[in-house]
Protein backbone atom coordinates (compact mmCIF):
# COMPACT_ATOMS: atom_id res chain seq x y z
CA UNK A 1 0.00 0.00 0.00
CA UNK A 2 2.81 2.38 0.91
CA UNK A 3 4.46 1.68 -2.45
CA UNK A 4 1.22 2.48 -4.26
CA UNK A 5 0.83 5.72 -2.37
CA UNK A 6 4.40 6.68 -3.25
CA UNK A 7 3.78 6.02 -6.94
CA UNK A 8 0.57 8.01 -6.96
CA UNK A 9 2.28 10.89 -5.20
CA UNK A 10 4.68 11.28 -8.14
CA UNK A 11 1.77 11.84 -10.54
CA UNK A 12 0.22 15.29 -10.50
CA UNK A 13 -3.52 15.11 -11.16
CA UNK A 14 -4.54 16.68 -14.49
CA UNK A 15 -6.18 20.08 -14.41
CA UNK A 16 -9.58 20.67 -16.04
CA UNK A 17 -7.78 22.61 -18.75
CA UNK A 18 -5.56 19.60 -19.49
CA UNK A 19 -8.54 17.28 -19.73
CA UNK A 20 -10.42 19.66 -22.04
CA UNK A 21 -7.35 20.15 -24.26
CA UNK A 22 -6.86 16.39 -24.45
CA UNK A 23 -10.38 15.83 -25.75
CA UNK A 24 -9.99 18.76 -28.15
CA UNK A 25 -6.80 17.27 -29.57
CA UNK A 26 -7.61 13.57 -29.51
CA UNK A 27 -11.37 13.53 -30.18
CA UNK A 28 -10.82 11.82 -33.52
CA UNK A 29 -8.62 9.18 -31.91
CA UNK A 30 -11.29 8.31 -29.34
CA UNK A 31 -13.86 8.07 -32.11
CA UNK A 32 -11.65 5.70 -34.09
CA UNK A 33 -10.73 3.36 -31.22
CA UNK A 34 -13.90 3.51 -29.10
CA UNK A 35 -16.67 4.08 -31.67
CA UNK A 36 -18.57 7.29 -32.36
CA UNK A 37 -21.78 6.60 -30.41
CA UNK A 38 -20.36 7.88 -27.11
CA UNK A 39 -17.08 8.09 -25.18
CA UNK A 40 -17.40 5.51 -22.44
CA UNK A 41 -16.97 1.82 -21.65
CA UNK A 42 -19.41 -0.50 -23.43
CA UNK A 43 -21.52 -3.39 -22.11
CA UNK A 44 -20.32 -6.49 -23.93
CA UNK A 45 -22.35 -9.17 -22.19
CA UNK A 46 -26.05 -8.21 -22.34
CA UNK A 47 -28.38 -10.38 -20.27
CA UNK A 48 -30.70 -10.95 -23.22
CA UNK A 49 -28.11 -12.21 -25.71
CA UNK A 50 -25.69 -10.68 -28.19
CA UNK A 51 -26.69 -8.19 -30.90
CA UNK A 52 -25.32 -8.40 -34.43
CA UNK A 53 -22.87 -5.91 -35.94
CA UNK A 54 -21.19 -5.75 -39.34
CA UNK A 55 -17.94 -4.03 -38.27
CA UNK A 56 -15.90 -3.71 -35.09
CA UNK A 57 -16.88 -0.03 -34.85
CA UNK A 58 -20.55 -1.01 -35.11
CA UNK A 59 -19.95 -3.53 -32.34
CA UNK A 60 -18.35 -0.82 -30.18
CA UNK A 61 -21.28 1.52 -30.78
CA UNK A 62 -23.78 -1.21 -29.88
CA UNK A 63 -21.88 -1.88 -26.65
CA UNK A 64 -21.86 1.81 -25.67
CA UNK A 65 -25.55 2.26 -26.52
CA UNK A 66 -26.37 -0.87 -24.52
CA UNK A 67 -24.43 0.52 -21.55
CA UNK A 68 -26.18 3.90 -21.89
CA UNK A 69 -29.56 2.17 -21.93
CA UNK A 70 -28.60 0.31 -18.76
CA UNK A 71 -27.86 3.62 -17.05
CA UNK A 72 -31.10 5.16 -18.33
CA UNK A 73 -33.07 2.28 -16.83
CA UNK A 74 -31.17 2.59 -13.53
CA UNK A 75 -32.22 6.23 -13.10
CA UNK A 76 -35.85 5.67 -14.13
CA UNK A 77 -36.55 9.24 -15.26
CA UNK A 78 -39.71 10.56 -16.92
CA UNK A 79 -40.90 13.59 -18.91
CA UNK A 80 -41.10 15.84 -15.85
CA UNK A 81 -37.50 15.22 -14.81
CA UNK A 82 -34.30 17.17 -15.47
CA UNK A 83 -30.88 15.45 -15.66
CA UNK A 84 -27.45 17.05 -15.32
CA UNK A 85 -25.00 15.21 -17.60
CA UNK A 86 -21.58 15.77 -16.00
CA UNK A 87 -18.95 15.38 -18.70
CA UNK A 88 -21.38 14.91 -21.58
CA UNK A 89 -18.75 13.99 -24.20
CA UNK A 90 -20.14 14.36 -27.71
CA UNK A 91 -23.75 14.22 -26.49
CA UNK A 92 -24.78 10.69 -27.43
CA UNK A 93 -25.96 9.53 -23.99
CA UNK A 94 -27.79 12.80 -23.26
CA UNK A 95 -29.70 12.70 -26.53
CA UNK A 96 -30.43 8.99 -26.11
CA UNK A 97 -31.85 9.56 -22.60
CA UNK A 98 -34.02 12.48 -23.70
CA UNK A 99 -35.38 10.49 -26.64
CA UNK A 100 -36.13 7.43 -24.51
CA UNK A 101 -37.67 9.14 -21.47
CA UNK A 102 -38.85 12.60 -22.52
CA UNK A 103 -36.72 14.11 -19.74
CA UNK A 104 -34.83 17.37 -20.12
CA UNK A 105 -31.04 17.21 -20.08
CA UNK A 106 -28.38 19.83 -19.43
CA UNK A 107 -24.93 18.60 -20.43
CA UNK A 108 -21.64 20.17 -19.40
CA UNK A 109 -18.15 19.52 -20.74
CA UNK A 110 -14.77 21.16 -20.32
CA UNK A 111 -13.93 20.52 -23.99
CA UNK A 112 -14.71 23.47 -26.23
CA UNK A 113 -14.74 21.29 -29.34
CA UNK A 114 -17.39 18.96 -27.91
CA UNK A 115 -20.14 21.57 -27.39
CA UNK A 116 -20.91 22.13 -31.12
CA UNK A 117 -20.79 18.36 -31.73
CA UNK A 118 -23.32 17.86 -28.93
CA UNK A 119 -25.58 20.59 -30.27
CA UNK A 120 -25.47 19.16 -33.78
CA UNK A 121 -26.41 15.72 -32.43
CA UNK A 122 -29.39 17.18 -30.54
CA UNK A 123 -30.56 19.08 -33.63
CA UNK A 124 -30.28 15.98 -35.80
CA UNK A 125 -32.44 14.08 -33.30
CA UNK A 126 -34.98 16.91 -33.14
CA UNK A 127 -34.37 17.35 -29.40
CA UNK A 128 -32.81 20.81 -29.16
CA UNK A 129 -35.82 22.00 -27.18
CA UNK A 130 -35.13 19.49 -24.39
CA UNK A 131 -31.36 19.01 -24.50
CA UNK A 132 -28.81 21.79 -24.14
CA UNK A 133 -25.05 21.85 -23.68
CA UNK A 134 -22.47 24.27 -22.34
CA UNK A 135 -18.92 24.53 -21.14
CA UNK A 136 -18.74 23.73 -17.46
CA UNK A 137 -16.45 22.36 -14.76
CA UNK A 138 -18.12 19.88 -12.40
CA UNK A 139 -15.61 20.79 -9.69
CA UNK A 140 -16.70 24.43 -9.82
CA UNK A 141 -20.34 24.59 -10.93
CA UNK A 142 -21.51 28.19 -11.23
CA UNK A 143 -24.72 29.94 -10.19
CA UNK A 144 -26.39 28.93 -13.45
CA UNK A 145 -26.76 25.52 -11.80
CA UNK A 146 -28.98 26.44 -8.88
CA UNK A 147 -29.33 24.52 -5.63
CA UNK A 148 -31.74 21.57 -5.86
CA UNK A 149 -32.50 22.22 -9.53
CA UNK A 150 -31.97 18.72 -10.96
CA UNK A 151 -33.86 15.48 -10.39
CA UNK A 152 -30.85 13.32 -11.28
CA UNK A 153 -27.29 13.49 -12.55
CA UNK A 154 -24.85 11.13 -14.12
CA UNK A 155 -21.10 11.21 -14.72
CA UNK A 156 -20.27 8.50 -17.26
CA UNK A 157 -16.49 8.02 -17.39
CA UNK A 158 -15.94 11.71 -16.55
CA UNK A 159 -15.41 11.35 -12.81
CA UNK A 160 -12.03 9.59 -13.30
CA UNK A 161 -10.63 12.76 -14.88
CA UNK A 162 -11.32 14.95 -11.88
CA UNK A 163 -8.43 16.10 -9.71
CA UNK A 164 -10.78 17.16 -6.87
CA UNK A 165 -13.37 14.42 -6.61
CA UNK A 166 -14.76 15.67 -3.25
CA UNK A 167 -15.53 19.06 -4.82
CA UNK A 168 -17.28 17.43 -7.77
CA UNK A 169 -19.38 15.29 -5.43
CA UNK A 170 -20.29 18.27 -3.24
CA UNK A 171 -21.43 20.20 -6.30
CA UNK A 172 -23.52 17.29 -7.52
CA UNK A 173 -25.09 16.97 -4.06
CA UNK A 174 -25.86 20.71 -4.02
CA UNK A 175 -27.69 20.81 -7.35
CA UNK A 176 -29.71 17.63 -6.78
CA UNK A 177 -33.15 17.76 -5.22
CA UNK A 178 -33.67 15.69 -2.05
CA UNK A 179 -34.12 12.10 -3.16
CA UNK A 180 -32.29 12.79 -6.43
CA UNK A 181 -29.97 10.12 -7.78
CA UNK A 182 -26.40 10.35 -9.03
CA UNK A 183 -24.97 7.63 -11.25
CA UNK A 184 -21.23 7.68 -11.73
CA UNK A 185 -18.66 5.32 -13.18
CA UNK A 186 -15.10 5.11 -11.93
CA UNK A 187 -11.90 3.37 -12.95
CA UNK A 188 -10.60 1.50 -9.92
CA UNK A 189 -7.30 -0.02 -8.89
CA UNK A 190 -6.43 -3.72 -8.95
CA UNK A 191 -3.11 -4.95 -7.61
CA UNK A 192 0.17 -3.04 -7.78
CA UNK A 193 0.69 -1.17 -11.03
CA UNK A 194 4.17 -0.14 -12.13
CA UNK A 195 5.15 3.53 -12.51
CA UNK A 196 5.09 3.25 -16.31
CA UNK A 197 1.52 1.93 -16.15
CA UNK A 198 0.35 4.94 -14.14
CA UNK A 199 2.28 7.34 -16.37
CA UNK A 200 0.66 5.96 -19.53
CA UNK A 201 -2.79 5.95 -17.90
CA UNK A 202 -2.39 9.61 -16.96
CA UNK A 203 -1.13 10.48 -20.44
CA UNK A 204 -3.65 8.53 -22.53
CA UNK A 205 -6.73 8.90 -20.29
CA UNK A 206 -5.75 12.27 -18.77
CA UNK A 207 -6.63 10.90 -15.35
CA UNK A 208 -4.99 10.69 -11.93
CA UNK A 209 -4.08 7.28 -10.54
CA UNK A 210 -7.19 5.17 -9.86
CA UNK A 211 -8.44 4.62 -6.32
CA UNK A 212 -9.76 1.45 -4.71
CA UNK A 213 -13.55 0.88 -4.89
CA UNK A 214 -13.86 1.36 -1.13
CA UNK A 215 -12.01 4.69 -1.30
CA UNK A 216 -14.52 5.93 -3.86
CA UNK A 217 -17.36 4.76 -1.61
CA UNK A 218 -15.85 6.73 1.25
CA UNK A 219 -15.72 9.89 -0.85
CA UNK A 220 -19.39 9.57 -1.81
CA UNK A 221 -20.41 9.04 1.81
CA UNK A 222 -18.41 12.07 2.95
CA UNK A 223 -20.25 14.17 0.36
CA UNK A 224 -23.57 13.11 1.92
CA UNK A 225 -24.77 10.47 -0.53
CA UNK A 226 -26.43 7.18 0.36
CA UNK A 227 -25.39 4.14 -1.66
CA UNK A 228 -28.23 2.52 -3.60
CA UNK A 229 -25.98 -0.07 -5.23
CA UNK A 230 -22.45 -0.64 -6.54
CA UNK A 231 -21.69 -2.92 -9.49
CA UNK A 232 -18.42 -4.35 -10.78
CA UNK A 233 -18.24 -3.99 -14.58
CA UNK A 234 -14.53 -4.78 -14.92
CA UNK A 235 -15.30 -7.51 -17.48
CA UNK A 236 -16.66 -4.89 -19.89
CA UNK A 237 -13.60 -2.70 -19.38
CA UNK A 238 -11.37 -5.64 -20.29
CA UNK A 239 -13.15 -6.18 -23.61
CA UNK A 240 -13.08 -2.44 -24.34
CA UNK A 241 -9.32 -2.38 -23.75
CA UNK A 242 -8.79 -5.19 -26.26
CA UNK A 243 -11.07 -3.51 -28.80
CA UNK A 244 -9.24 -0.19 -28.41
CA UNK A 245 -5.96 -1.93 -29.20
CA UNK A 246 -7.48 -3.67 -32.25
CA UNK A 247 -9.11 -0.52 -33.64
CA UNK A 248 -5.96 1.51 -33.04
CA UNK A 249 -4.00 -0.86 -35.24
CA UNK A 250 -6.85 -1.08 -37.76
CA UNK A 251 -7.01 2.72 -38.14
CA UNK A 252 -3.27 3.31 -37.81
CA UNK A 253 -2.85 4.92 -41.24
CA UNK A 254 -5.67 7.40 -40.55
CA UNK A 255 -4.25 8.20 -37.10
CA UNK A 256 -0.75 8.75 -38.50
CA UNK A 257 -2.05 10.98 -41.28
CA UNK A 258 -4.05 13.13 -38.83
CA UNK A 259 -1.59 13.39 -35.92
CA UNK A 260 1.73 13.08 -37.74
CA UNK A 261 4.55 10.55 -37.41
CA UNK A 262 6.06 11.94 -34.18
CA UNK A 263 2.85 11.95 -32.13
CA UNK A 264 1.82 8.60 -33.58
CA UNK A 265 5.16 7.08 -32.60
CA UNK A 266 4.45 8.11 -29.01
CA UNK A 267 1.01 6.49 -29.22
CA UNK A 268 2.56 3.33 -30.69
CA UNK A 269 4.78 3.04 -27.63
CA UNK A 270 1.97 3.81 -25.16
CA UNK A 271 -0.77 1.50 -26.45
CA UNK A 272 0.82 -1.86 -25.44
CA UNK A 273 1.52 -0.52 -21.94
CA UNK A 274 -2.06 0.76 -21.66
CA UNK A 275 -3.41 -2.59 -22.85
CA UNK A 276 -1.37 -4.39 -20.18
CA UNK A 277 -2.49 -1.95 -17.47
CA UNK A 278 -6.17 -2.30 -18.37
CA UNK A 279 -5.89 -6.10 -18.47
CA UNK A 280 -3.98 -6.57 -15.23
CA UNK A 281 -4.53 -3.58 -12.95
CA UNK A 282 -7.61 -1.54 -13.86
CA UNK A 283 -11.14 -2.16 -12.64
CA UNK A 284 -14.43 -0.45 -13.49
CA UNK A 285 -17.27 0.16 -11.04
CA UNK A 286 -20.69 1.75 -11.36
CA UNK A 287 -22.13 3.59 -8.35
CA UNK A 288 -25.79 4.51 -8.02
CA UNK A 289 -26.19 7.06 -5.22
CA UNK A 290 -29.04 9.02 -3.68
CA UNK A 291 -29.24 12.38 -1.94
CA UNK A 292 -31.23 11.75 1.26
CA UNK A 293 -34.64 13.33 1.72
Amino acid sequence: MAADEHLEGTQAAPTPEEVGASYDEFGLLYELILGDSAIHIGMWTPPDGAATASTMTDLANLAMDRQTDYYIAALGLGPDDHLLDIGCGTGGPAVRLAGATGARVTGITISGSQVPLCEARAREAGLSDRVRFALGDAMALGEEHADESYDAAWAIDSFPHMSDRPAALRNAWRVLRPGGRLLLTEFTRRGNARPEHLAVFRSVWTSPAPESPTTVLGLTAEAGFDLVRMENHTHSLGVTGELMDFLYRDHHDTIRKHYGPETTAGMDAAMPVLREFVRDHLGYHVYLLRKPH
